[in-house]
């Protein structure tokens, strides 16, 4: 089936709601969630956050996690977490409200979450940087050099490992607030996974925020020549 033989209207139709649009936004943050989460995020009730997530559950845009007699929803995958971020690059910016919501503006500014790799300021010098130093290369698929595979196995990354996933093992977005391209992929996912564990990014207080930790920022520099 060509591009030209999809039926975009009815994934369309469940992106235009606001209330879903804020759902699948929140979700992009990798984590799953619970439904009154998504509730309080998008601002709705509890009974219409329902009718919304079943709605996206049925149109293949978000999965359900259970662990126990609790149910967490998640993006079903990073095609659909591809999808918002290129509609955020077309939309307008919400405008900031008050001095929190400027706050949260730059920590997403200078480092995020997209799905489950990093973007933002830091996601975009990390990919020129691996890029320059000729640590991967390509154009829109990528690959690991010699040299790259040594600088990610110094932080525990086992590059031959992650090319026997079934997942595209190494791509770009271009980033939504940047417009310039991030790693992502299995490769992304896997040293945005690590970097978390040394320590270099920590969680923030905002959704999907990332913060660069002093050892991240010297981490960084040693090993992939990327000064933030």
């Amino acid at each position: 089936m060509s591009v030209y033989d999809s039926d975009i209207a009815p994934v369309a139709a469940l992106l235009a709601d606001r209330g879903r649009a804020a759902m699948l936004t929140a979700l992009l943050d990798g984590r799953p969630l619970a439904a009154g989460e998504l509730a309080r995020v998008a601002g709705v009730s509890a009974q219409t956050a329902s009718a919304h997530l079943a709605r996206l559950l049925d149109g293949g845009l978000v999965t359900v996690v259970k662990q126990g007699r609790h149910r967490y929803y998640r993006l079903s995958g990073a095609d659909v977490a591809q999808v918002v971020e290129a509609l955020s690059r077309i939309s307008p910016p919400l405008e900031a409200r008050s001095l929190n919501q400027s706050r949260d503006a730059r920590r997403l500014h200078t480092a995020r979450s997209c799905y489950d790799h990093l973007a933002g300021v830091a996601g975009v010098a990390l990919f020129a940087s691996l890029m320059d130093g000729g640590l991967i290369e390509g154009d829109g698929v990528y690959e690991v050099t010699a040299k790259g595979d040594e600088r990610l196995g110094l932080v525990g990354l086992d590059v031959a490992e992650l090319r026997k996933g079934r997942r595209k093992f190494a791509g770009h977005c271009l980033d939504w607030t940047e417009r310039r391209p991030h790693l992502n992929g299995a490769l992304g996912a896997a040293l945005l996974a690590r970097m978390i564990e040394l320590g270099w990014f920590e969680r923030g207080r905002t959704r999907r925020a990332l913060e660069i930790t002093r050892q991240g920022r010297g981490g960084l520099a040693d090993v992939f020549g990327c000064v933030l």
